[in-house]
């Protein structure tokens, strides 16, 4: 996920950092006459927990245009116990009479019966460390899948997202595959959802033997953003819709598209890929147009939330050919980001290719007005 909203903020108070324990907890169990397979099409949003602390819990997204919340992050120990990572946040704090951001997404379920909410695992830097070594082992694989199915059952949620970033050589994509397995056997189809995030690019892609990946999962959510960013030499989009004729660089290569096809050719069914849309822009300072060299980054580590785009003073420009915004001037120089009309034409795309719908990186970072980049897609999603 965006490496902006991975990293834990200096006003956030430390917490602490406590195992899963399922006896302590009343569980609410999935009512099993009711399948919770996918139904499409799918606006789903990802959701930090660490955002409470920003004054916006669960109930302050734009509710009635989500179908799935992805909660993230629960982590998990060497030994495959999942955990919270953040016990305050999760189960404790107050929110209007509710304690905690678990307990307020079960507020929301009874407000929206059919909105689905899944437990996201693992997450970019220390989240996804002991993935490895707990997908090399069947017996951790074992603890896994059971710690999954009891916290999701204690929390009456609808599944589990498996976000490991990311399997890095074929070895480790085979172990992956067989972690997948393993969870869809304690969590089977329909009664729950399995779905994993992956990575636009190839070079992860490549370590996966995606078919067998996408016969446990009930979706696969495609992470088609940060395709540039500050670890390349030269500025480009971070989620353009289509390649462009003449990339200026490898990064520029990548695109909606091409993943799309990368994955579907791969053996996943188009039916069960989300296609990913980021609530942030990229900002590369120093920068006036594509492929020029730039100085560092605006914003927060060099990213600026969609609520706060376009940033005063700039002109704002779309590139309908490859499907992105971008904004120059300003304090963030060249910024690359995602508005109405370029979620209407991935939401088109998505219809097209006959994707499952589209998730959103994260709900928190969307406007609850027109601008809505949330409510763009469900209604694109929903025209005929």
């Amino acid at each position: 996920m965006g490496s902006i909203q991975e990293t834990r903020k200096s006003e956030e108070p430390k917490h602490r950092w406590n195992p899963f324990k399922s006896k302590v907890q009343q569980p609410v169990l999935p009512d099993q006459s009711r399948a919770t397979s996918v139904s499409t099409p799918i606006n789903a949003v990802y959701y930090p927990n660490w955002r409470v602390y920003r004054q916006q819990p669960p109930s302050s997204m734009n509710l009635k245009y989500i179908t799935h919340i992805f909660y993230a992050f629960a982590w998990v120990r060497s030994n495959g116990d999942l955990f919270f990572s953040d016990e305050y946040a999760d189960n404790e704090i107050d929110l209007d009479g509710t304690k905690g951001c678990l307990r307020d997404l079960k507020s929301i379920k009874q407000q929206y019966p059919n909105m689905r909410t899944i437990l996201s695992v693992g997450g970019g830097g220390e989240g996804s460390k002991p993935f490895p070594s707990v997908a090399s082992s069947s017996i951790s694989r074992s603890m896994f899948a059971q710690s999954a199915r009891n916290m999701v059952d204690a929390y009456g949620l609808d599944g589990i997202d498996i976000d490991w970033e990311h399997p890095s050589d074929p070895r480790q994509g085979h172990h992956y595959v067989q972690l997948l397995a393993a969870v869809r056997k304690s969590l089977p189809t329909p009664q729950y959802l399995l779905t994993s995030a992956l990575p636009a690019g190839e070079w992860v892609l490549k370590n996966i033997d995606l078919g067998k990946a996408a016969a446990h999962l009930d979706l696969v959510n495609l992470m088609t953003y940060d395709f540039s960013g500050p670890w390349i030499d030269a500025c480009g989009h971070h989620a353009q819709l289509y390649s462009p004729k003449n990339p200026h660089n490898d990064a520029a290569r990548v695109s909606c598209d091409s993943a799309v096809t990368y994955v579907t050719l791969s053996g996943v069914p188009s039916r069960k890929i989300l296609l990913g849309v980021p609530t942030y822009g990229r900002s590369f300072l120093g920068a006036s147009k594509l492929g020029d060299r730039f100085n560092g980054g605006g914003g927060e580590e060099g990213t600026f939330e969609y609520k706060d785009l376009p940033r005063s003073g700039t002109d704002v420009q779309l590139d309908e050919g490859v499907g992105a915004v971008y904004s120059i001037g300003g304090d963030g120089g060249f910024v690359t980001y995602d508005d109405p009309r370029t979620v209407e034409m991935k939401a088109e795309f998505a219809k097209q290719q006959g994707l499952g719908g589209l998730f959103y990186w994260t709900g928190t970072g969307d406007v609850r007005d027109d601008r809505s980049l949330v409510q763009t897609g469900y209604r694109a999603l929903k025209s005929s």
